[in-house]
């Protein structure tokens, strides 16, 4: 019987996804968020809840931290994608930039459309490992 996931949502950085393989690999996604205002509070929930659907390979052990954020004077929702391994760059995104929990790739959003978001999360989160 395959593994079962475990799937949570929220700003606390809980675990959103997470799959045991065969040998033991895991890879785990969590998702929070730092918002300065409530401009970009109903599209971070929903795009949680999306992270959250996420089916993860069970053959890849890359934890995976999804951080969205407002910058002051910017009306853009910022998201960081922080990777425990290195990946390749997806196309739109900066980066990547090396932090203490991994590696780091950011963008930003503006009239972006729910769907657009997510699909372009899903491919950082999902990039290859180098």
């Amino acid at each position: 019987m395959p593994p079962q996931s475990r799937i949570g949502i929220g700003s606390s950085g809980r675990l959103v996804s997470s799959h045991n393989g065969r040998r033991g690999w895991a890879m785990a996604i969590s998702a929070r968020h730092q918002l300065l205002s409530d401009s970009w509070t109903a599209d971070v929930e929903n795009l949680e809840s999306a992270i959250g659907r996420f089916k993860t390979d069970r053959n890849v052990a890359n934890n995976c931290e999804v951080v969205f954020f407002e910058i002051v004077g910017d009306q853009h929702l910022h998201c960081n994608v922080i990777h425990q391994h290195a990946t390749k760059t997806v196309s739109g995104w900066a980066g990547p930039g090396h932090v203490p929990r991994g590696f780091v790739h950011n963008r930003r959003f503006g009239d972006t459309s729910q769907n657009d978001m997510i699909r372009h999360i899903r491919d950082m989160v999902f990039a290859a490992q180098l």
